[in-house]
């Protein structure tokens, strides 16, 4: 009898097919999942991408020598790693939509350099969308706020960092344009302000090492503030010791009459310069006074322009952000690196100046010493002869103004507590970029109220009724022809809301003393004194300025607060807006929380 039973690959079930039957299928499966991923993967390398030639001609071209490019540690993000998800799920449904990028380059809707120029913007705010709906997913493959050191980080970097984990924002909210050409500052404020609003479901707890980070910084600022204060302690004890030794040996040799030896062992507390006061007790501080470029107030206020926009409106100063990075900001911007900020620019001119200040008190004056490296000449091109100010090799500005919070819990002066003396620098002024030309002016009603002769100056917003801040739908940036009336402004000189102004020209040794309120002003305070000296390439000067005044537009100074104060030195010849340029700091008196500590003399 013949055995007809079923052999075992095709008597044996699998899902209700043979075992053979079964295999040969997912032999089948496997090939085809293998072929279809292969070929997958095979779209989301660079040489795919830019096989489109609208891609390798734009934005390619754009993304060679970014940091996403090249970096220092070799890590190269091509077009996938940014713009295809991961995960199979996403990583299908994108596909999927590319399939309309297909289609658009069937249509040749941006197959030249000219069309796809006018659809940046539109494609740029498709990925912003994207990446902000998914809180920068492709992003945080890469980086990712639990790996980051902030020790590693610019307190910039760091500070703004530790605010998106805390108000909700994700990557894309600030690195717009990090790796293709830069179009946000193509949108209105509006929308760019609706666009990185902060989502609480975003938040996230800030990581340990994070919190661990900013309380040792918190200790070691503490540290060197009580290391500073003991160091002066110090200095003045011995100071008043060595005071209290020579006073006996004078005593001592007038007794004998032998005064000239006396004179020639009396010990000195200190080494004093030339005006005689001994400096060594005073704390030093080294500012970094940087090339501003044409960056207003207003500039700092768009979000298209400036990426702190909405930090700073948040009420954070410059100083947090900046104060460590004035060297790189001032290096951008007199190099042209930043486009948008410097279109005049002077061949070899420095980005930054390091200028040391120390302050001094008594029970009259205040006094104050600065030191800065000279530098060599560097003619402006656009200057006949290439010196802007012939007369004055170097000028020192300083800045004053209060620090007091209105009835409104505003700052009595706008901006002042946040920008110090860059509230005073606005859109509209001489050599600004919506500066009115001189028909403008000599049309203007005011014509007859402020100084034209040398274009706008300087003024601050509680002289205008209204400062254009936005510049939305074209309007310009600024106020200048939005004078107040004389009542208002007498009103706000009389409540002491005015810059006070001092500056030493070095030319002929000359001081001036004025204030800004509607315009600049340069007389009509009580004045200072100034000597300064230019040795071994350094510019040492020295200021002495009562702490009283009854002058209109000068700032009374008392022990007990704190006031906002700003530097600007015009080096090289320099004049207008062609000079370098504090933040805006805290300066107090015995007061180990301002940045510029005056102490007892």
């Amino acid at each position: 009898m013949t055995d007809t039973k079923p052999g075992f690959w095709s008597r044996k079930r699998l899902f209700g097919a043979s075992i053979g039957m079964a295999l040969f299928f997912m032999l089948v499966g496997i090939i085809f999942w293998g072929g279809f991923n292969t070929a997958m993967e095979a779209t989301n390398t660079m040489e795919f991408c830019i096989t489109c030639h609208e891609m390798e001609e734009n934005v390619y071209q754009e993304y060679q020598g970014t940091i996403h490019d090249a970096n220092r540690s070799g890590v190269r993000a091509t077009c996938s790693d940014c713009h295809v998800p991961k995960s199979w799920g996403h990583k299908m449904i994108r596909k999927i939509q590319a399939s309309k990028e297909v289609w658009h380059k069937m249509l040749g809707s941006i197959d030249t350099p000219e069309k796809f120029d006018g659809k940046r913007l539109h494609l740029a705010k498709n990925v912003w969308h994207s990446m902000k709906s998914t809180d920068s997913r492709e992003c945080r493959n890469c980086h990712d706020f639990d790996t980051m050191d902030p020790a590693k980080q610019k307190p910039r970097a760091r500070k703004q960092h530790m605010n998106a984990m805390r108000q909700g924002m994700t990557c894309i909210d600030c690195h717009k344009g990090i790796a293709h050409k830069k179009v946000h500052d193509q949108l209105e404020d509006e929308e760019l302000e609706q666009m990185t609003q902060p989502d609480p479901s975003l938040i996230r707890e800030v990581p340990q090492r994070w919190l661990d980070f900013e309380k040792q910084e918190a200790e070691r600022e503490q540290a060197e503030k009580v290391a500073a204060k003991a160091k002066r302690e110090q200095r003045a004890a011995e100071k008043k010791l060595a005071a209290e030794q020579a006073a006996a040996k004078a005593a001592e040799a007038a007794a004998t009459q032998a005064t000239t030896a006396s004179t020639e062992n009396t010990e000195k507390a200190a080494t004093p310069d030339a005006s005689g006061i001994s400096w060594d007790v005073a704390p030093s501080r080294e500012v970094g006074l940087f090339y501003p470029g044409q960056s207003s107030m207003e500039w700092t206020l768009v979000g298209k322009y400036h990426g702190g926009a909405r930090p700073f409106k948040a009420g954070d100063r410059c100083f947090d952000c900046h104060d460590k990075e004035t060297q790189a900001m001032g290096e951008k911007i007199v190099t042209g690196a930043k486009e948008d900020l410097e279109p005049n620019l002077i061949p070899g001119k420095r980005g930054s100046i390091p200028l040391t200040v120390q302050a001094l008190y008594d029970e009259q004056y205040l006094y104050m010493h600065f030191q800065w490296p000279d530098t060599e000449h560097a003619p402006a091109p656009f200057v006949e002869g290439g010196k802007m100010d012939p007369e004055n090799p170097t000028k020192l500005a300083i800045m004053l103004s209060s620090d007091e919070i209105n009835e409104d819990e505003n700052p009595a002066i706008k901006y002042t507590r946040q920008a110090g003396c860059w509230g005073t620098c606005h859109h509209d002024a001489r050599d600004m970029p919506t500066h009115p030309d001189a028909e403008s002016l000599s049309a203007s009603a005011h014509a007859q109220t402020l100084d034209f002769s040398q274009g706008v100056t300087k003024y601050i917003s509680e002289s205008r009724t209204k400062i254009e801040e936005k510049g939305r739908r074209g309007k310009k940036l600024g106020g200048w022809d939005k004078l107040k009336d004389g009542e208002a402004l007498k009103a706000e000189m009389d409540a002491g809301h005015v810059m006070d102004l001092l500056r030493f020209k070095s030319g002929k040794g000359e001081t001036e003393d004025g204030h800004i309120l509607e315009q600049r002003v340069m007389t009509g305070g009580q004045g200072f004194e100034a000597t300064a000296a230019l040795a071994n390439g350094t510019w040492t000067l020295e200021i002495k300025r009562k702490l009283v005044s009854t002058q209109p537009g000068d700032l009374s100074l008392t022990k007990d607060k704190l006031y906002n104060i700003g530097f600007a030195v015009h080096d090289d010849y320099s004049d207008a807006r062609y000079h370098h340029v504090s933040l805006g700091y805290k300066l107090g008196f015995d007061n180990d929380e301002a940045e510029i500590n005056a102490v007892a003399k």
